[in-house]
């Protein structure tokens, strides 16, 4: 018996459909603008709503001149400014290391969470903290990249070997099931290691808060990094999307694609994650959002994945602070929203047995 993954319509034949509609520039350029204002709003409401509410007025006032004699101006500079800027940094980061694993795999389930890449820098963070006393992040973002990139690798391997190679359903599970084992690993050496879980239990769930400015800032000139790889792979992944021998017979090299994608992806959600722990669902959210918007087109994606990630990310971390008493990790929210859109991304594709 053999299990092939078929469109949910049979006149489909990709795992991810190409949009009908044809998406004019105008059209395109008008919706990033209108993004870019939601990020505005979004990232203003994250300066103002909290513990202790500042008005729009205050948050500019002390922006532009800081008062270290007052405490409005500490919440903002010491709180507010810092998980504002890893809202913009890490959602970036995961939304367009999101939009590069559904580009490069051509499957339409995938992001760093859902496949273990988070979980993978998750857990060679926790053992360089747990075993080997590192805690700056300067120096813990390198085994967050390297958790990154073995897992990918894994996930690739395991996904793309055997008689249903590339089945989008195959590398899902595959993800699924390394990141659980991870997962696992991770616990395991939080739970039996107190000093360790008190320091890491917030960055475990996916959080914005407690993380130094400074500790933002060294991590994001390697996202820049990783976005501008991303970008600069855009027009190759095209091609790629037509199959490896029509790439191949259009001049790319669709290994170096892959090898230069995993770099990538690798820089974007290992950073992001040694910054603000493992969120999932943000890398599956923002490009199916993007590609709905402008259509099958990698550079437009990802463009649009810039701005609509860290969009939802700071709503669900203002949505975090406001709906319980203290406050709910964004990594708790997330799921929420990004889940029933993997349900119904599943039931569009149906499992036929042979």
């Amino acid at each position: 018996m053999a299990i092939t993954l078929a469109p949910a319509h049979p006149s489909g034949s990709s795992t991810i459909p190409p949009t009908p509609t044809r998406h004019p520039l105008a059209y395109r350029v008008v919706g990033a603008g209108i993004l870019l204002i939601l990020l505005a709003f979004t990232l203003v409401f994250s300066l103002m709503v909290g513990a202790r509410a500042v008005s729009a007025g205050e948050v500019w006032q002390f922006l532009l001149k800081p008062d270290s004699a007052d405490p409005i101006s500490q919440v903002v500079w010491q709180s507010r400014v810092p998980r504002t800027v890893l809202i913009l940094v890490a959602g970036a980061a995961f939304g367009v290391a999101g939009g590069l694993m559904q580009a490069v795999t051509r499957n339409p389930l995938t992001d760093p969470g859902i496949l273990g890449v988070n979980a993978g820098a998750s857990l060679a963070v926790v053992v360089g903290i747990a075993y080997f006393g590192i805690t700056e992040i300067n120096r813990y973002m390198w085994l967050a990249f390297s958790g990154a990139v073995v897992t990918s690798l894994a996930v690739f391997l395991i996904g793309n070997t055997g008689p249903m190679r590339g089945n989008p359903i195959r590398m899902t599970l595959s993800g699924v099931a390394i990141g659980a084992v991870l997962g696992g690993f991770t616990s395991a050496v939080l739970l039996t290691n107190a000093d360790v879980l008190k320091k890491m239990r917030g960055w475990s769930a996916g959080t914005t808060a407690n993380q130094a400015l400074e500790n933002t800032l060294s991590i994001a000139p390697f996202i820049m990094f990783g976005l501008m790889l991303a970008l600069a792979l855009t027009k190759s992944l095209d091609v790629l999307a037509l199959g490896d021998a029509a790439a191949v017979g259009m001049g790319a090299n669709p290994n170096r694609v892959r090898l230069i994608a995993l770099l990538a992806i690798a820089l974007l959600a290992g950073g992001a994650t040694a910054a603000a722990g493992p969120i999932s669902f943000l890398g599956l959210l923002a490009p199916h959002l993007s590609r709905m918007i402008v259509g099958p087109h990698q550079g437009w994606i990802m463009i649009y994945s810039i701005l609509l990630a860290p969009t939802i990310m700071g709503c669900a971390d203002v949505l975090g602070r406001i709906i319980v008493q203290g406050e709910m990790p964004v990594g708790v929210v997330t799921p929420f929203i990004g889940a029933p859109l993997l349900i119904v991304l599943a039931r569009r594709l149906r499992v036929a047995e042979l």
